[in-house]
């Protein structure tokens, strides 16, 4: 499972360096020709705008593989190792309910705007709430799948609580 998550990690960077690069395009081109020729393109815009959303999305779900979201340690630092593995599973738990609640309503959004149609593209909008639907369901296999590995002992809480510290933590 973790060589998976490791081929699908890498496989959502190379679609979101694909996004950045395809949205560095759409907006300076469409900054060029506002500001040079007079004109723009209408599609430029709200796919760039779809772009970023997707790829905040995918970089959430990499960050999320990687334990890379910033995070507090003060409290579970102090803590003795059942401590840290109690607060580790109701953290856990607690964010496995979220991402069921992020797919709900993402899934249902999805659902809604299957027929609606965008204003410049006229793709459907169900491409743009699917989004939500990508990261949630990625969220909650990763997560649980990082839960189990905690009360089987196969991840230790140390491992499973490794936090980055911010910049300004870190001068």
């Amino acid at each position: 499972m973790d060589r998976w998550f490791g081929w699908y990690g890498r496989a959502l960077e190379v679609f979101m360096a694909i996004g950045l690069a395809l949205m560095v395009v759409l907006v300076f081109g469409n900054v060029t020709l506002r500001y040079v020729f007079n004109s723009g393109i209408a599609i430029s815009e709200e796919m760039s705008r779809w772009l970023f959303i997707w790829v905040t999305f995918l970089g959430a779900i990499v960050a999320q593989r990687e334990r890379a979201h910033l995070g507090t340690g003060f409290l579970l630092d102090r803590l003795p190792s059942a401590g840290k593995k109690a607060c580790l599973v109701v953290g856990h738990l607690l964010m496995l309910g979220t991402c069921w609640l992020v797919l709900e309503g993402a899934w249902e959004q999805t659902k809604i705007n299957w027929d609606v149609s965008a204003p410049s593209s006229g793709l459907s909008m169900a491409i743009f709430y699917g989004s939500g639907v990508v990261f949630a369901v990625s969220a909650l296999l990763i997560l649980a799948h990082d839960l189990l590995g905690l009360l089987t002992g196969r991840l230790s809480a140390d491992e499973l609580a490794s936090m980055r510290e911010s910049e300004e933590e870190q001068r």
